[in-house]
């Protein structure tokens, strides 16, 4: 498949209409923005549509979306989600008919501040910033409090339900960046955070130098797709050996002309994830692939413009028969880094600031191993 050609104005123009109207048609009254009709609600996910709303100018509804967010926060600064990310949704919310309680995802938490820089980045509204700076303080002093002295933070809070003491490469890499985020933020302010700056250098050490910290106590997830570009992605990896580890698994996710998959061994390209590795492509400079994978991602464009959530090409067929408002998101997400539309198309392909030395003795994790 040839690449696509966008021009630096193919947002405004309305190419990516149908992605937009998917948004604002499934966020609710209160600012919320479910996955898909009649779908489950959780804060990264909602973020991650909120910025495409951004993207397309829509700021009215994402300040209504971040106010939902602080409006939500818990006393701790987490969120409750609807589920972990190491549990699988089917199983998460009933077991033989009782609700089961709800995960304090510390990934999800993070989000917020890639969120709220994304914003100030496109928009330059330093007044909302300092609104949402409370929420955005609360919620990554709550991930930290999960950093482990080894540098890598719990995949949640510290609940009953979840005794797992462990760590996800992808919930952390994600975090890695929102933490990148969230100094930014906060320097932009006058309320610089030099432990966070600090917390985010272990936790990039971590991610790059200490494999065993990671999926100690359940199977290990380097068989999804985002195991292996998020580190990229989140520029905990950074030149010659993040271009080898794109290198080295590309021929197991990526599917030529379709897309990138999900797992490894399944004929089924999903198109939130094609969309993160061409903004992973782009932090290498791999510009020729990350054009032609957003080439590939067009045709699994509904009639309407929206886009499915995957395709399942062994059977020719969209699936699940789904149109989350976070595949949209990140359609969204992915154009502006091509086409460079706003203020804030940079924030996933480049790293805006190097990591901080280090201190012993400056951790705020707590050693808690099971």
């Amino acid at each position: 498949m040839s690449s696509l050609y966008l021009t630096t104005d193919a947002i405004r123009r309305g190419f990516f209409a149908g992605a937009v109207a998917r948004i604002r048609e499934l966020q609710r009254a209160d600012g919320s923005i479910p996955w898909f009709d009649g779908g489950v609600f959780d804060p990264w996910n909602h973020t991650e549509a909120a910025m495409g709303l951004v993207i397309a100018g829509e700021t009215a509804a994402a300040l209504r979306a971040y106010r939902h967010l602080a409006d939500e926060q818990q006393a701790d600064g987490s969120w409750l989600a609807e589920y972990g990310a190491a549990v699988p949704l089917e199983n998460s919310r009933y077991e033989g008919g009782a609700t089961l309680p709800l995960i304090r995802d510390t990934n999800f938490a993070a989000y917020v501040a890639t969120g709220i820089w994304h914003y100030v980045l496109a928009t330059g509204d330093r007044a909302f910033a300092r609104e949402m700076w409370p929420m955005v303080e609360k919620a990554i002093d709550f991930v930290l409090d999960h950093q482990y002295p080894e540098g890598d933070i719990r995949w949640a809070g510290r609940d009953p339900h979840t005794p797992e003491e462990d760590a996800l490469v992808t919930g952390c890499a994600s975090i890695y960046k929102s933490l990148e985020c969230a100094v930014l933020l906060a320097r932009s302010l006058g309320a610089d955070r030099p432990d966070w700056a600090r917390a985010r250098a272990r936790l990039g050490e971590a991610l790059r130098d200490k494999p065993h910290r990671f999926d100690r106590q359940w199977e290990s997830k380097s068989h999804f797709s985002m195991d292996w570009y998020y580190p990229v992605l989140a520029g905990a990896l950074r030149g010659p050996h993040a271009r080898a580890r794109i290198e080295a698994r590309w021929g197991e996710f990526v599917e030529e002309g379709k897309g990138c998959r999900c797992v490894t061994g399944q004929p089924w390209v999903t198109i939130a994830e094609t969309c993160e590795l061409v903004m992973a492509l782009l932090m290498i400079g791999d510009s020729a692939r990350a054009r032609d994978l957003f080439g590939a991602v067009q045709q699994w464009r509904d009639q309407d413009g929206s886009y499915w959530m995957g395709y399942q090409y062994a059977e020719d067929v969209p699936w699940p028969v789904e149109k989350p408002a976070w595949t949209a998101g990140a359609v969204l997400l992915a154009a502006d880094a091509l086409t460079g539309a706003t203020g804030a198309s940079r924030l996933f392909t480049t790293v805006a600031l190097e990591e901080a030395e280090p201190q012993a003795g400056t951790g705020r994790g707590r050693r808690q191993e099971a």
